[in-house]
């Protein structure tokens, strides 16, 4: 399954043991990631700016920026999300034919879907794609 797994779900798996953790240790890597240069510039940002953390001090980090299928999205003709800097994580699941997208983020979660992407939290995505076994 193609997933795009926004900025918040990486960094809080990273940062705290828990149900994201879960998630990007055990589940990720049975996906295909879908990443762009914008969401990975807003991951090393995020991990700088709140926690000081470097991207080389973090060894996922490494496995997933090589693993992920990378994508040039071009910006949407028109906003969708009520925060347009969201529109990027819209961009990119849209320009890598993504199945689903994973958040923690109301903005993007309020839309459900977009462009037949559907829009999920970490949770639903254990509940509905992992208990499923779907593993594709």
């Amino acid at each position: 399954m193609k997933v795009v797994f926004d900025t918040n779900v990486i960094v809080a798996g990273l940062v705290a043991k828990g149900l994201c953790h879960e998630l990007i240790e055990v589940h990720l890597p049975l996906h295909e990631t879908i990443l762009s240069a914008t969401l990975w510039d807003e991951l090393v940002q995020a991990l700088r700016e709140k926690f000081g953390l470097e991207p080389q001090e973090l060894p996922f980090l490494d496995l997933y920026h090589r693993h992920a299928t990378w994508v040039e999205p071009e910006a949407l003709g028109e906003p969708v999300s009520r925060d347009p800097s969201d529109d990027w994580v819209l961009a990119t699941a849209q320009a890598g034919e993504a199945t689903l997208i994973v958040t923690g983020d109301d903005d993007l979660l309020s839309l459900g879907s977009f462009a037949g992407v559907e829009i999920v939290t970490p949770r639903q995505f254990l509940e509905r794609y992992v208990s499923a076994g779907d593993s594709e």
